[in-house]
Formats: C-alpha cells, structure tokens, sequence
C-alpha cells in the first residue's frame, strides 16, 4: 500500500472512531507497528491528528469543519464541502444527460443495480422509474428519486449522513455492502488518469466505491468527457476492474484507449 493513500486509511478509521490504537491499525491495514508509529508521526506534525501514546486522536482542528485547514494531506474525508451536490448537479448537465441515457440501456428487467452517489447516477435514477428492478444505493439523492415508485425495490445503505453531498458513508455502509450480490454497479469517480486509473478526491467515498466493485457483477463507470484525462488524489480501482465506460464524444482518446487495452467496453453517448 502506498504510503499516501494508507495515510489517508489511517485518517478516515480515527475520524470515524475518534481515536485509533497502534497496533489495530497495523493489523487492518496488513503493515507493521513500526510503520503505523511512523505513520502517525509525520501526520501529527501535519497537524491532521493528534498523535498520542499507544495510538491517535482527532484533531480540534479538523478539516471536515475547518474552511480553511492547514496543511497535511491536501484531502479530507469531505473533499466536497467547498463545491456540494446542488452546484455541481448543475455542471456540464447535457453530457451527463447523454451518459445517463445511455447507461439506461445497459438495464434489464429484474436487474439488481447498485447506484454509486454522483450527480450522474441521479439522473440515471430518473430514467428507472416505472422498471421493475431492485436498486441499491448510499445515495439520498437516488432514494428521493425513486422512493415513491411502486415498481422499483429500493434498499438504502445504512450509514453516517454525509451532507455535503447527499450519501451515506462509514463502516455501516461498508459492511451493508457485503451483504450485496448485484447484477451491476453504475460507478461514479471523480477521474480517469492518462493510464486508465480510477480516482477520487474523497477520502471517505473510496473504500465504498471499491465495496461497490466487489459485490458487482459488472462494473460500469459513468464518466462525462470532461473526466478524461482527470485528476484525484485516491485511487479507486485498475482500469481491468472496469467492464464498461459510459462516456461522450470528445473523452481523451489516448485515456480511452488504456482503458479498452486493459478490457473495458467503451460507449459514447
């Protein structure tokens, strides 16, 4: 595990406890005590945690809440905080459309779908309606979507309520997820690197993401152009663990073309 992202690991188990022993962070993270101790120090002098004998605590200052934290991993647990869920519903709305159109095709009768959060699946969401199929999500938004739809079975992950962006995240959501067998999952990311890597700026969204990948048949990743190439500072998944891209005419081609080497089905809407 690289050492940014088992960072960022760390982060997210002490701020869902609110602290974190030594050596149960060695063995969930497969790495030894002397490394977490390291870990931990460097992240105390960040001044994201507070390191403590036999382990850590949260920070009084911490970035969840602080608009304006100081340095140290350059992502909290809520990157979205300073561009919520209704401005960025709002973003690049016809190519979204065109994805979510297309993605509606992939579905079929009696499906069990997984819904990533993402402004992407909601409107997938909308053209679900009337279908009977079984939709599973971490969305709010998704469930305010199809809540009232007699024909679609709708379950909710349990989870804590992350309000910046209308989802449910944590070790609930986690654990509901393996419980999951779905047909498909509809996958939203923040980007796609050149090499076909998946990424996300959310350190709390990741782990569910990758949640999502396992307990899916088959993956499909709904990305506008503008995503291609993109930016993030954690890695989701490999672009193999992927079996299709829904996009737009204009993606970059040379992202695109990694993609479909590594396997993925690439459709532009």
């Amino acid at each position: 595990m690289l050492q940014h992202v088992r960072h960022a690991e760390i982060m997210r188990r002490v701020r869902l406890s609110g602290a974190a022993g030594v050596g149960d962070l060695a063995r969930q993270l497969g790495v030894s005590a002397s490394t977490i101790r390291r870990d931990l120090e460097t992240l105390d002098r960040d001044g994201t945690l507070r390191r403590v004998r036999g382990g850590a605590l949260v920070t009084l200052r911490d970035t969840t809440t602080d608009p304006h934290p100081g340095p140290g991993l350059g992502f909290g647990p809520d990157a979205d905080v300073d561009r919520p869920f209704a401005e960025v519903v709002t973003a690049n709305e016809q190519d979204k459309e065109a994805v979510a159109e297309r993605a509606a095709r992939l579905v079929r009768d009696g499906d069990v779908l997984l819904l990533d959060i993402g402004t992407t699946t909601v409107r997938l969401a909308r053209r679900l309606r009337g279908r009977p199929v079984t939709v599973v999500t971490s969305s709010l938004a998704v469930l305010d979507v199809l809540r009232a739809d007699p024909e679609v079975e709708l379950l909710l992950l349990g989870g804590m309520v992350r309000r910046a962006y209308h989802s449910l995240v944590g070790v609930l959501t986690e654990q509901a997820l393996g419980q999951i067998n779905a047909d498909r999952v509809f996958l939203g990311a923040s980007g796609v690197r050149p090499d076909g890597r998946l990424v996300d700026t959310t350190l709390a969204e990741v782990p569910l993401k990758r949640a999502m990948i396992a307990a899916a048949g088959q993956v499909v990743l709904l990305a506008d152009r503008h995503k291609f190439p993109g930016t993030g500072a954690l890695r989701v998944c490999g672009p193999e663990d992927v079996d299709v891209i829904v996009t737009n005419p204009g993606a970059d081609e040379t992202t695109l073309a990694a993609c479909a080497a590594a396997g993925a089905q690439v459709l532009l809407a």
